[in-house]
């Protein structure tokens, strides 16, 4: 059975990509970027500019990372010939407990694929809420394998900030999704709906406190924002809202640094974080490509695609039977389409090249924007089961233990060819490793990787498919599966969000580009950043 629903929107999707020798940054916010770029333009490195980046998404795309979020990096050290991954992912409070986020059978599964709760309390306000692990990670980062001070690489960020936020389309469009989860919160329903209504285009949006906020971290790093005044103020916050988390819960926030989980796949190197990320998956599902097709053709067959969604629903299936989500013998559950989540990549002149993939995990996390930082606050409870003896059951402390994150570096020849990310829930690992598949298996340059069409499969009993794909293996894939045909759209985004780097080590050539629909991701290539012309 097919099902197409193609015939919505009209356009022709291209993006550029940002060229140079001295490196470039790609993210989902092409400002954002730039304030990456900048760092390699004063004499920084990768890491430098992945944070600058990450930082300056704060002020530019806060609906999808931020202070508030959590989330994984993998980086490789070009002198050191090493790759490094750091997770800082969310915790519980300790004081966690199951009887606050009873069941409720007639509320959707969250996003994960666990079971809904009584007034959205896990997806939804102060208890969605856990310790955000993004501060932690980005200035262990820094710290271990930056070269530039912490107030240069995070000036950008506390100037947009200033500025306040310009709404475009784009921006409108993003709350208005949201806009009934925004309304509860007092302090993101002042920011967010003035009036009462999403902020329209070409207004712009002062969030209190924020530049402050970013102004303490400069200053004093991870050490004020998890045992300092900081913490104290956001601890405050969170209490009163009704959170149970404490003062020694943020104290107790700690980064995982360790080896990355290796894939080997045509000659390349894969580095993720491992099976507590997307990692697990995309080397199950590289390895099935594999077996399948153990010498692929000169391009794309739909043989090709056959194999790479079978793969695709095989790994997956093994995921939700590990999370239990499935019992070993059910069959598949429904997904959901990306709504979450900020990826971007960076390499520099030398080689070292870094991916970085970090969330709130739903648009807006919990819709909870704390009073005295302007930290919108991620909805991280909705990664735990509210059912007892899960392997991602509820518990007071416990670490983020699964999530769909899957930032990748891709080594050939002791050279990193390539880093890719994106966000996208459940289509974040699919649209990830079928990128990096084309690339490996067919010699495709990152330019023709991610214009490509893709696929999405996550074993949900049907398969979506491009409809940009040759009529041939359409009709491959539709006597194999059931088939959801469905054009890449702004909204909702059915194929994820890509951002991508790399680097040609004989020309020294560097690119970076995003998923084409996407209006206001973008490549940037080393420049000054400068405020002025941005408005």
């Amino acid at each position: 059975m097919t099902r197409s629903h193609h015939d919505i929107d009209n356009w022709t999707l291209t993006t550029p990509a940002a060229r140079s020798q001295n490196g470039v940054v790609a993210s989902q916010h092409r400002v954002a970027a730039q304030a990456g770029a900048a760092q390699l333009d004063a004499g920084g490195n990768a890491i430098d500019a992945i944070v600058a980046t990450a930082y300056a998404l704060n002020a530019v795309e806060p609906w999808m990372s931020g202070l508030g979020g959590s989330g994984f990096m993998v980086i490789w050290l070009a002198k050191e010939q090493h790759a490094v991954a750091l997770d800082f992912q969310g915790t519980l409070a300790g004081d966690t407990r199951l009887e606050d986020y009873p069941v409720d059978p007639n509320l959707p599964a969250t996003p994960m694929g666990f079971p809904g709760v009584v007034d959205n309390a896990n997806i939804e306000g102060y208890r969605s809420i856990t310790v955000p692990g993004a501060v932690a990670g980005l200035d262990h980062a820094l710290s271990r394998f930056g070269s530039r001070s912490r107030n240069d690489v995070m000036t950008p960020a506390i100037q947009l900030a200033e500025r306040g936020l310009q709404v475009d389309w784009f921006t409108s469009l993003q709350i208005g999704v949201c806009a009934r989860t925004l309304a509860r919160d007092p302090m993101s329903a002042s920011i967010y709906l003035p009036g009462g209504h999403p902020a329209t285009p070409e207004s712009r949006l002062r969030i209190p406190n924020l530049a402050g906020t970013l102004r303490e971290i400069a200053a004093g790093g991870a050490e004020t924002f998890y045992r300092g005044a900081l913490a104290e103020r956001i601890v405050s916050d969170l209490q009163a809202g009704g959170s149970r988390i404490s003062r020694e819960d943020f104290a107790a926030c700690e980064v995982f640094e360790y080896a990355p989980m290796v894939a080997e796949h045509r000659g390349y190197t894969l580095y993720t974080p491992g099976e507590v990320s997307g990692g697990l998956r995309q080397r199950e599902m590289l390895a099935h490509t594999f077996e399948a097709i153990p010498t692929p053709p000169e391009s794309p067959t739909p043989a090709t695609w056959v194999a790479y969604a079978e793969a695709l629903e095989a790994c997956w299936r093994q995921h939700k039977i590990r999370t239990g989500v499935l019992p070993p013998r059910a069959g598949p559950v429904d997904g959901e389409n990306g709504a979450c989540t900020s990826s971007m990549s960076s390499v520099d002149a030398e080689g070292n090249m870094v991916a970085l993939t970090y969330t709130l995990l739903n648009r807006f996390g919990s819709g909870v924007t704390l009073p005295s930082t302007g930290m919108l606050m991620n909805d991280s409870v909705s990664y735990f089961d509210p059912r007892p003896g899960y392997p991602t059951t509820m518990a007071g402390g416990k670490r983020v233990n699964s999530s769909n994150m899957c930032p990748t570096v891709a080594v050939r020849d002791g050279e990193a060819r390539f880093s890719v990310g994106a966000s996208g829930g459940n289509l974040i690992m699919p649209a990830v490793t079928q990128g990096a598949a084309l690339m490996m298996d067919f010699g495709m340059n990152l330019e023709e990787a991610v214009h490509h069409p893709r696929l999405d499969a996550s074993y949900r009993g049907s398969v979506r498919v491009d409809p940009r794909f040759e009529p041939a293996t359409l009709k491959r894939l539709g006597e194999r599966f059931e088939l959801e045909i469905a054009q890449q759209l702004v909204f909702p985004k059915l194929y994820a969000c890509v951002s991508a780097v790399s680097r040609d080590p004989e020309t020294g050539e560097c690119l970076g580009l995003n998923d084409p629909t996407q209006t206001i991701c973008g490549g940037a290539a080393p420049a000054r950043f400068d405020l002025d012309p941005l408005g």
